[in-house]
């Protein structure tokens, strides 16, 4: 018999700028993550020892980020040392991969009380830094698809021309994610979501990566970031038009889900506030790798049995703005509804923790707006995307 999975509560850290002298540059992943967990456990009044397992997405492990963050951080927040954890790198997808395997092991009976989150720290574990001086694709994959691989940002370019998407428009949706989070940080409406961070250049309380006085025309002025005249002629549909301000920003933050089965969530007096309607996780083509969120997004309409106007929130993940603005031009949402409160644009994209932070957020605006259900997507490297349609109770 299928248990139902609710998620009780979510939380996130304020997002900080992955670099040196970022706001949570100071802070070591795991206490980064510890906070968030802590802070899910404590303002829902639960016993820790009573979670069944945390399951924390995390792509860059190597470093600061070796060692199984979600158990150190289990650990460092004071937490009963029988319960485990286990660590997710589904790419940019690996949190929202987490709530999917939480979700799915309360369906298949395997746990009543789970925690799912993620974690990146990308000013003290940068970017590729588990690849450095290695060949991550071997013999195989080389031979059927090497002659066509590009990075991520040429990737964008390529989506960016192929869905007729020019440079005013990347960057025009770029300004909005941050107008679209500055407004929302001005109404106080990610005051709920997110908890403070002790760091060492005091408590961090708000998302530094969000840029109020960001403009199209300012953003007009930046210099493509993966020109190259190699490139220009193996593409020549190619405009070159994007850039660092219309790219998602390199941020250190964590996030955290706190799931149950309604019988547990019954037991313990715990408010459901929404439940899992439709999973879906697909591959793409690799080389292209930011489309997959786009048959991702119909398999999980039609496995949901909802038609696109019964979604009142979508979250898809701005990676490059090529990326939700493609997403629109084939699914037809309404624009409204697309990443109302910003992206990872303005909100900053911590690899791990994002598919976590974006269900956060989404979960919240549901119950501001007193809309009933949201679709939360993201593309992943290799090609791949999650899609999770969750209804608020």
């Amino acid at each position: 018999m299928r248990r139902e999975p609710v998620i009780i509560d979510a939380v996130r850290t304020p997002m900080g700028r992955g670099k040196e002298g970022g706001s949570l540059s100071a802070v070591h992943p795991c206490d980064l993550l510890a906070v968030a967990l802590k802070a899910l456990v404590e303002r829902n009044g639960i016993d820790a020892g009573q979670v069944d397992d945390v399951i924390i997405g995390c792509v860059s492990q190597v470093g600061e980020q070796a060692g199984s963050p979600g158990r150190i951080a289990w650990l460092a927040a004071g937490f009963p040392e029988h319960v485990p954890s286990t660590t997710i790198d589904r790419r940019c997808g690996s949190s929202q991969q987490s709530v999917h395997f939480a979700a799915q092991g309360i369906m298949a009976g395997a746990y009543d009380i789970v925690i799912a989150g993620g974690v990146e720290s990308m000013s003290r574990v940068p970017m590729g830094s588990s690849r450095v001086g290695k060949d991550p694709f071997g013999e195989g994959f080389a031979r059927r698809y090497a002659p066509g691989l590009v990075n991520q940002g040429v990737s964008a370019e390529i989506v960016a021309a192929r869905w007729g998407i020019d440079r005013a428009a990347l960057d025009a949706y770029a300004a909005r994610s941050h107008q679209r989070a500055a407004a929302a940080r001005a109404a106080r409406h990610f005051d709920a979501e997110i908890v403070p961070v002790p760091s060492g250049n005091g408590v961090v309380c708000e998302d530094e990566t969000i840029r109020p006085t960001t403009t199209p025309e300012g953003l007009a002025a930046l210099k493509p970031s993966f020109e190259h005249p190699a490139l220009a002629e193996r593409f020549p549909e190619i405009r070159w038009s994007v850039t660092a301000g219309n790219s998602s920003q390199i941020t250190d933050g964590a996030a955290a889900v706190l799931l149950m089965s309604e019988e547990a969530a019954a037991r313990l007096g715990c408010r459901p506030r929404a439940r899992f309607v439709g999973f879906d996780v697909i591959g793409d083509d690799p080389l292209l790798m930011l489309t997959a969120p786009i048959p991702a997004t119909r398999r999980v309409l039609q496995k949901s049995g909802l038609s696109l106007d019964r979604i009142d929130h979508f979250e898809v993940n701005e990676a490059f703005a090529s990326v939700p603005l493609a997403w629109h031009k084939e699914i037809g949402a309404d624009d409204g509804r697309l990443n109302p409160c910003g992206g990872a644009i303005s909100l900053g994209h911590p690899l791990g923790a994002s598919g976590a932070r974006l269900m956060t957020t989404m979960l919240h605006a549901l119950e501001r707006s007193g809309g009933r259900y949201g679709l939360q997507t993201m593309c992943e490297a290799g090609g791949m995307a999650n899609a999770t349609i969750i209804e608020r109770i």
